[in-house]
């Protein structure tokens, strides 16, 4: 994994943190954008709503790890219902934005990094939430990436998938039109059985299992909740 994980995530650092910041900062506000955007944002929007539906209601007492947080909508939401967050992202031009936007009574729930999700010195958490930061990586090294979070998570890891669906494969493949300067870092599409396989062999999950999941489909978004729980 060390090799491909650490090739594919300098590739995000770069397209995450120069190519797209502008991009994602816009999408991830209230500003106008385009029909395409917009149905980007309400998949996003739904897709973080049912994250933090397998969260416990009261989290006060509860440490999360928000593993790819972007500009921290997701651990903003986390901390209001009393958690306290550590909230991490590659691309340190979003933190920053993530930063500026927090509100001001919950400057003492979020700790903002930069750098590696899977670092072993962020400590132990309650729960592990990874929207959308894992679909950039091929199936095996997602796997190895989930074990990693889990090692460290007490209770659960609630992470998202690209689906590999008849419908998003052509969306896929459409993407491949756009000159290369324009386009992101390969989405990884996985099928749920194939992924759902992968987790059941993997010796260090043995101790958890698949609990719910579900899919969240707009126009140009496409993306897939799973939740493992710590048997």
């Amino acid at each position: 994994m060390a090799t491909t994980y650490s090739k594919r995530r300098s590739e995000l650092e770069i397209y995450f943190d120069r190519t797209a910041v502008s991009a994602w900062e816009r999408i991830t506000s209230d500003a106008p954008v385009s029909k395409i955007r917009a149905t980007v944002r309400a998949g996003r929007d739904e897709m973080r709503s049912t994250l933090l539906s397998y969260l416990p209601t009261d989290l006060n007492g509860c440490r999360i790890l928000d593993a790819g947080c972007g500009t921290g909508a997701l651990a903003v939401e986390a901390a209001k219902r009393g958690a306290d967050v550590v909230a991490i992202d590659l691309s340190p031009t979003l933190v920053a934005v993530a930063a500026e936007r927090l509100p001001a009574n919950l400057k003492d729930k979020i700790r903002f990094e930069s750098g590696d999700m899977l670092n072993p010195d962020l400590g132990t958490f309650d729960h592990v939430v990874a929207m959308d930061s894992l679909i950039h990586y091929r199936l095996p090294d997602m796997v190895a990436m989930i074990s990693k979070l889990a090692a460290r998570s007490k209770s659960g890891v609630h992470f998202t998938y690209a689906p590999k669906t008849p419908a998003f494969m052509l969306l896929w493949a459409a993407g491949k039109i756009f000159p290369r300067g324009d386009r992101s870092p390969a989405i990884e599409p996985a099928s749920t059985d194939a992924l759902h396989a992968a987790v059941k062999a993997e010796p260090t999950l043995k101790d958890w299992t698949i609990g719910r999941d579900h899919r969240v489909t707009t126009s140009f978004y496409k993306s897939h909740a799973q939740e493992l729980r710590r048997a």
